[in-house]
C-alpha cells in the first residue's frame, strides 16, 4: 500500500507549525523517526497534568505512560500501522497521568513521511480524551445491576481485597526477579527486559549496547577466605556497579560472579566509555585478603539480526577477549 505524503503547509516552517500546535487544545504529538524526537503541545501535557515539555522528547515516555495491561495491544497495533499491515492508525488505552492515575484516551496518528526504503521518516497524532464517556458508560452498567448498594459495598470490600492481593503480588515479583545476595536484578529479569529492550530498539531503531562482566580470580577468594568472604565480594561489587547506573540501565546478577548491565539507547563507543568507568571504580576496591577485586568487561552493541541469546552470546566473547588481554580490561 503506498502512503500519501502530506508535506508541511506552504509557507509554514517547522517552528509556525508548532506554534499552530500549541494553540490546539488536544493533545498534539509530532514523531521525527529518523531522529526519535517527539514533540507534544501544551495541550498534550494539560490533558494528563504535567507541566508543558516537562517530559522527555522521546518516544520512551509515551511507553512508559500506557497502562501495563494496554501496553502489547498498543504496540501491536502502532507496528501494523507503521509496517503497512493496517490502513489506519486508531486505538484506545489508558495514559498515567501526573498524580498516578489512569486517563481513557484515544489515539489516532497518520504517517506523512517515508524514506526510501518505506521504513516511518515522520508521523503526526492526536490524544484525544475519551475518560468521561468511558466512566459514563461504567456507571449505567453499574445501574443497571441488581442490589446496586449491596454492589457498591462489596465492591469496596472487593477493592481492598485486591489491594492486598497486588501488594502480595508485587512484593512475590520482586523477590521473584531480584538476586537474593546481591539485591540486584537476577537472570529471570535480564531476559525479560533484554527481550523487550531489542524489540525497542528494532521497533525505533534506537542504539542499544550490554556489557558482559566478569570476577577475575574469584575462585582463590573462596578457597582461601572461604564463601563468606566470596559473598562480600559479590556484594561489594554489585554496589561499585550500581553506584555508577543510570536509571534507564538494568544492573543484573548473570550467574555466579557474573553481571550483565544493559544500556537502552547507547551506542557502542558510549558502552565502552562506561565500561571503562566502571573498570576504574572496581579496581579502587579494598581488596579480601591478598585478593584484588577485579572485572574484566565484554562490550557489544545490537544488531538487526540479534535476539537476547546472540546478543548475550557475543557479549560472552567480548567478555573472553578481555580475560585473554590480561583481566582487569575491556574488550568489544
Amino acid at each position: 500500500m503506498n502512503q500519501h505524503v502530506t508535506p508541511v503547509p506552504t509557507g509554514f516552517t517547522q517552528e509556525q507549525l508548532h506554534t499552530l500546535y500549541d494553540l490546539i487544545s488536544d493533545g498534539i504529538w509530532d514523531w521525527d523517526a529518523n531522529t526519535g524526537y517527539v514533540y507534544r503541545n501544551p495541550g498534550w501535557y494539560l490533558m494528563l497534568g504535567y507541566a508543558p515539555h516537562s517530559q522527555e522528547n522521546s518516544v520512551l515516555t509515551w511507553e512508559r505512560l500506557i497502562h501495563p495491561d494496554d501496553f502489547q495491544r498498543v504496540m501491536a497495533h502502532f507496528d501494523a500501522y507503521i509496517h503497512q499491515r493496517n490502513e489506519r492508525y486508531l486505538v484506545e488505552y489508558r495514559c498515567r497521568c501526573a498524580d498516578g492515575s489512569y486517563l481513557w484516551v484515544e489515539d489516532s496518528g497518520y504517517v506523512i513521511a517515508r524514506n526510501p526504503d518505506g521504513s516511518v521518516a515522520r508521523m503526526l497524532g492526536a490524544h484525544r480524551n475519551i475518560d468521561s464517556g468511558k466512566r459514563q458508560l461504567a456507571q449505567l452498567e453499574r445501574r443497571n445491576q441488581s442490589l446496586e448498594c449491596l454492589v457498591a459495598e462489596r465492591t469496596r470490600e472487593l477493592s481492598w481485597v485486591n489491594e492486598q492481593l497486588q501488594r502480595q503480588l508485587d512484593e512475590n515479583r520482586e523477590l521473584a526477579e531480584r538476586d537474593s545476595l546481591t539485591r540486584i536484578a537476577n537472570r529471570y529479569r535480564l531476559e525479560n527486559v533484554l527481550k523487550q529492550e531489542c524489540e525497542r530498539a528494532q521497533r525505533f531503531r534506537q542504539p542499544l549496547s550490554i556489557i558482559a562482566m566478569d570476577m577475575d580470580d574469584f575462585k582463590p577468594i573462596n578457597d582461601q577466605y572461604g564463601h563468606a568472604q566470596g559473598d562480600a565480594a559479590l556484594v561489594r561489587v554489585a554496589e561499585a556497579l550500581r553506584s555508577r547506573q543510570r536509571t534507564t540501565d538494568l544492573l543484573a546478577r548473570w550467574g555466579g560472579d557474573e553481571f550483565v548491565l544493559v544500556l537502552a539507547q547507547t551506542s557502542l563507543e558510549q558502552a565502552c566509555a562506561c565500561a571503562e568507568q566502571l573498570r576504574e571504580v572496581v579496581a579502587q576496591l579494598e581488596p579480601i585478603g591478598e585478593c584484588r577485586l577485579t572485572l574484566s568487561y565484554g562490550v557489544v552493541q545490537w544488531r538487526e539480526d540479534d535476539d537476547p541469546h546472540s546478543l548475550l552470546a557475543r557479549a560472552d566473547q567480548a567478555l573472553y577477549r578481555a580475560k585473554g588481554a590480561g583481566k582487569n580490561a575491556v574488550a568489544q
